[in-house]
């Protein structure tokens, strides 16, 4: 199922195209994870609904949270919503390395 890409916060796309030039490999890597999330907004992993961190459901008013597993132990992390019959968006609410990915569900 096709959907639309949007970040949580202009911050956030601005870290990411910061990537650009500081880190390139990561950046392809997102830029191919959210081309293929694009293409079918279901195709990482969905997380528990118990297991989605309160701090997530706080901060961006979520119930449901999916991970695309990145390079290294990286971690993309976004949510979907439907706000109208035709549009469905994925939104990137952050990328991690497994160190930070572990200490957040608290493995």
């Amino acid at each position: 199922m096709e959907g639309i890409i949007k970040f949580t916060d202009e911050n956030l796309k601005e870290a990411f195209e910061i990537l650009k030039e500081t880190d390139k490999d990561l950046y392809n890597q997102i830029d191919k994870a959210t081309d293929e999330i694009r293409k079918n907004v279901f195709c990482g992993r969905n997380v528990k609904k118990k297991l989605i961190p309160r701090e997530f459901s706080r901060k961006y008013g979520i119930d449901n949270l999916w991970i695309y597993n990145l390079r290294s132990g990286w971690r993309l992390l976004y949510s979907v919503s439907s706000p109208d019959k035709v549009q469905i968006l994925a939104i990137v609410l952050n990328w991690m390395n497994h160190k930070d990915y572990e200490r957040l569900f608290k493995f």
